[in-house]
């Protein structure tokens, strides 16, 4: 009988946030130095000698042996057990709470859009959606992207922004983005605040550059009238606008950021560019052979036909 004595940990999905995990923009790296190659080890170096069981003596004798080593090792094989269901508990437990990946989710984004959040056309028939954070590092890391993505597909590709405040500091920023909106300048702020904002706080980790005085000194600076984004900011219809995005997001079991959706189709994390070129295009040639216009695509048909509410993995697919 063979007892396995070693089991992977499983990380469960205990609260919301920043990607905890190592994030798949992480694994890209620049050009491998030729020759830089680390030493394999020798068989000898990467392994210890196997150990031979006794085998002598009369059956008796070698099942005596065995019943003994069981007797010494029991307190362990039952912890191991006990350890191993606990991480099958977890393992199904974050099956629960992971997209299921044929699923296309009918996240409604008219508020986000009508409230100005949005790069690109409106006839874009791709629409990505970013849940972000404005105290988060992947959220910033991959925002260049987004904004290379809407134009490098020139018209194709729209990103709408969604609010999903995990880290309480970064709350002000988001309520100011709202009020810049109001003034024609989302993406102005947006931009401005990562640069200023965002980046002189995670390198002193100092609160205080997502707090309002700096906020209001960025605002300044793209030219937005600061008295009016304070009062702006300040505004039940600010703090509704960021409410309305975090309760859509939460419908679809959104608890980290960033994460997005392509014309529904769920991507936890951040990827490298070329990762959302591959989801961009395949959604853009569905969307080409559907016959509904760019325009039009989002509402009829994510929108119409998409899942009203979250689907995990271990969920079946609806009728």
């Amino acid at each position: 009988m063979k007892i396995i004595t070693s089991l992977a940990v499983l990380a469960a999905l205990t609260a919301g946030g920043c990607e905890q995990q190592s994030s798949r923009l992480d694994k890209v790296t620049g050009k491998e130095k030729v020759g830089d190659k680390a030493k394999a080890p020798s068989t000898a170096e990467a392994s210890p000698p196997a150990v031979k069981s006794d085998r002598s003596g009369s059956v008796e004798e070698r099942l005596a042996r065995l019943e003994d080593s069981y007797d010494k090792n029991a307190e362990a094989l039952e912890f191991l057990n006990k350890v191993y269901a606990q991480q099958k508990q977890q393992q199904q437990a974050q099956e629960r709470e992971e997209a299921a990946e044929d699923a296309m989710f009918a996240v409604n984004v008219a508020e986000e859009v009508k409230a100005g959040q949005v790069d690109g056309p409106a006839s874009a028939p791709v629409t990505i959606v970013k849940a972000f954070d404005f105290a988060c590092p992947y959220c910033e890391r991959v925002s260049a992207t987004m904004e290379e993505l809407v134009k490098e597909y020139n018209g194709k590709v729209r990103v709408v922004y969604a609010n999903m405040v995990v880290h309480a500091p970064a709350k002000p920023a988001h309520l100011a983005s709202c009020a810049a909106a109001k003034q024609g300048k989302y993406m102005a702020f947006k931009d401005a605040f990562w640069e200023k904002g965002f980046k002189p706080y995670a390198q002193a980790r100092d609160a205080s550059k997502l707090g309002e005085e700096n906020i209001l000194a960025i605002a300044k600076d793209v030219g937005l009238n600061t008295e009016k984004l304070k009062t702006d900011m300040n505004s039940p219809e600010c703090e509704a606008r960021v409410a309305s995005d975090q309760a859509e997001m939460t419908k679809f079991h959104v608890n980290a950021t960033p994460t997005f959706f392509i014309n529904g189709k769920h991507v936890g994390g951040a990827l490298p560019k070329e990762g959302f070129k591959q989801i961009i295009d395949a959604q853009l040639k569905i969307a080409e052979a559907s016959g509904v216009s760019g325009a039009d695509y989002y509402d009829k048909v994510v929108l119409a036909k998409g899942e009203k509410q979250f689907r995990s993995k271990a969920d079946p697919k609806p009728n």
